[in-house]
């Protein structure tokens, strides 16, 4: 198994950059939450919005603020497993090709798994 090449002390940045961020996102996800909780309420009282002219209807806003929930729950996803490769001394290391990956890419996502070679790779070939 290959290990990380960063210092301990870059390690305890980016843990902390990420454990930083995943706390924004819990934040985030609860004001989501209620605003799922507004949209359902709206829902329930079956207020006819689709000829409304003055907003989006209620359909269009529980689609946008799901997809929003999604994004959200997807970055944890990303932060947590970035934590557990700090934890198994693998953070920093490509997931798909084992090289280092660039600090200059993980100062600009810190959940990166991916060396950019490997990103633009699954990219182009139109998988994520």
């Amino acid at each position: 198994m290959v290990t990380s090449r960063l210092t301990e002390r870059s390690l305890r940045h980016f843990e902390t950059l990420l454990r930083e961020r995943r706390g924004e996102l819990e934040s985030h996800q609860a004001q989501i939450a209620e605003s799922l909780s507004d949209v359902r309420d709206a829902r329930e009282g079956e207020r006819d919005d689709e000829h409304d002219p003055e907003g989006p209807t209620i359909a269009y806003e529980w689609s946008r603020v799901t997809a929003i929930q999604a994004d959200a729950l997807a970055q944890v996803r990303e932060i947590d497993a970035a934590l557990d490769r700090i934890a198994r001394g693998t953070y920093g290391i490509c997931t798909r090709c084992g090289t280092p990956i660039a600090r200059a890419r993980l100062d600009a996502r810190p959940s990166a798994e991916l060396c950019i070679d490997c990103a633009r790779k699954l990219e182009a070939s139109g998988r994520r």
